[in-house]
């Protein structure tokens, strides 16, 4: 299927790759259909990918993984949140966190605390709230990403 964005112009995604929100996302429950961009230029090595709106073209949401900024990342969730994602494994688990890129670079951050679960297998997704206080809603990263750029 073809779709239009606004970041990417008009992209042709397969049906494989449509993420289904059942929930819908916080504060957009009627959007239930997503799928994963990135730009081809800097390959899905770059980090940062669009988890972008199939119903709604003008919404994408950069997001990445978190244990790239925070290689202990591992909230704890009430399995129940989980349950209408399917048998998910290590295999087929992907966690996703939004980033908030600012004017001033050196403010970007990311919220460890609503975390994206994707069952990649089942293409099944929802957005949690991680209730332990453990992980903030604004994590800094542009630090952290200068010095993995530089091979530190």
């Amino acid at each position: 299927m073809r779709i239009k964005t606004k970041a990417f112009g008009e992209v042709e995604i397969s049906e494989e790759k449509v993420i289904t929100f059942e929930k819908g996302i916080i504060g957009f429950p009627d959007l239930k259909r997503f799928t994963l961009l990135h730009d081809e230029e800097k390959g899905t090595d770059a980090g940062i990918r669009f988890l972008q709106s199939i119903d709604e073209p003008g919404f994408a949401m950069p997001v990445m993984d978190p244990l790239v900024v925070k290689p202990d990342y591992d909230p704890e969730v009430e399995d129940e949140l989980l349950a209408g994602l399917g048998n998910l494994s290590e295999e087929n688990i992907l966690v996703l966190v939004t980033v908030t890129v600012p004017s001033d670079l050196t403010r970007m951050s990311v919220n460890l605390q609503g975390p994206f679960v994707i069952n990649v297998s089942e293409r099944k997704a929802c957005q949690l709230i991680v209730e332990s206080g453990d992980y903030p809603v604004k994590f800094p990263i542009y630090d952290l990403l200068q010095a993995r750029k530089g091979g530190e």
